[in-house]
């Protein structure tokens, strides 16, 4: 029974450790969320794109991107990744051709900005 006492007591700190709310979101290096939320309407993504959380963001061209940060590919084609989706929302024409996303212009630094917000969009 000594055994017992401790496992039982471990699990249950884990457990407990795992109740609090977590924030699965990835991380972006160098990315803000609250700018990316800002650059995603400064960017008008929102007149393709349904965006969560967006004003007039009610765009259906492009897909809903409720949901973004839990999906597992971009695009259909490449690893939801932060390295992959900085890429794309630089220049989606490179990535894939023929792809009816326009490049907007979009520089890195804003693209990570962006990136960290889509992926808080669970």
């Amino acid at each position: 029974m000594s055994i017992a006492r401790p496992v039982v007591a471990a699990v249950c700190i884990f457990a407990l450790a795992a109740c609090g709310k977590q924030d699965d979101a990835p991380r972006i290096a160098g990315g803000d969320a609250r700018v990316g939320k800002k650059l995603v309407e400064q960017y008008q993504c929102g007149s393709c794109h349904a965006i969560p959380d967006v004003a007039a963001a009610r765009g259906a061209t492009g897909p809903n991107l409720e949901g973004f940060g839990r999906r597992s590919y971009i695009a259909g084609r490449f690893p939801n990744e932060a390295g992959a989706l900085t890429r794309w929302l630089v220049d989606p024409p490179a990535m894939k051709p023929g792809t009816l996303m326009p490049g907007l212009g979009v520089s890195p630094d804003d693209a990570r900005h962006m990136a960290a917000f889509l992926y808080t969009l669970r």
